[in-house]
């Protein structure tokens, strides 16, 4: 396969950018969208040039690192598909491909594609987690959950953290990914005993770091790469408005 690539060149933050044309040649259908870009960047080194700079880490659709923006889709074109496992059989010979970083006020670009996003963990520092003191840890048997529920909860657990909900979001919200969060602990008894503050506090931090309100488009579970639900963001309300309500602040 021979293909056109117009790829976003941004040498910091502080740097305008811009697309820039690239030419590959002799691409198998087999390889990866990252191996693709792989051999790109070892013709740059063999021409004296500066390769291209992306995120890259597992390669097998779990870390969430490998964030392309690529012909105005998040991680491609294939529903449910991480980029780095985005063969180039997706693609015809002679096509022209444009490749850019995620964009959202709250994302950073590091360098071309690389982008810096630590917001989403400090969403997750924010009260992701269970922190009460539980005891021992118990057999797994001993504490029943209705299958429903705790499947319900492992897909949640199932988000990646790779911001595509938010590069796919015409506001730029990170509600998925938070609302996949809170579900995830708030449907299981660990996670019960803080589900008030940790709905409040991620939520505030959410606003903190500049992502836009959602406003049910539903792009961004069209192109989660793991199938977030968007049942999850109406569970994420459901808890928000429950911890208003029963908030010791109420005068």
């Amino acid at each position: 396969m021979n293909l056109t690539l117009k790829v976003w060149r941004q040498k910091n933050a502080n740097t305008p950018g811009q697309l820039v044309t690239y030419k590959v040649n002799e691409i198998s259908p087999d390889m990866s969208f990252l191996e693709m870009f792989d051999v790109l960047n070892e013709d740059l080194l063999r021409q004296g040039q500066e390769p291209i700079a992306f995120d890259h880490d597992c390669r097998e659709g779990i870390c969430g690192m490998c964030s392309m923006y690529i012909n105005g889709r998040a991680h491609g074109p294939e529903k449910g598909t991480t980029t780095c496992q985005l063969h180039m059989r997706k693609f015809k010979d002679g096509d022209t491909i444009v490749v850019e970083p995620w964009r959202a006020n709250a994302f950073t670009v590091h360098k071309d594609l690389s982008v810096d996003r630590s917001a989403l963990d400090r969403i997750q520092q924010a009260g992701g987690y269970v922190s009460v003191n539980t005891g021992g840890v118990p057999d797994a048997n001993e504490i029943p959950i209705p299958k429903s529920i705790a499947d319900k909860a492992f897909d949640a657990a199932t988000c990646i953290q790779c911001g595509a909900c938010v590069a796919a979001c015409k506001n730029a919200s990170a509600m998925l990914f938070l609302s996949a969060k809170v579900s995830q602990l708030a449907m299981l008894p660990q996670g019960k005993v803080e589900r008030k503050t940790r709905v409040e506090n991620m939520l505030a931090q959410h606003d903190a770091e500049g992502f836009g309100s959602c406003t049910n488009i539903g792009s961004c579970a069209a192109e989660c790469p793991v199938g977030i639900s968007l049942e999850n963001i109406a569970m994420l309300n459901r808890e928000y408005i429950m911890a208003k309500a029963t908030s010791d602040n109420i005068g």
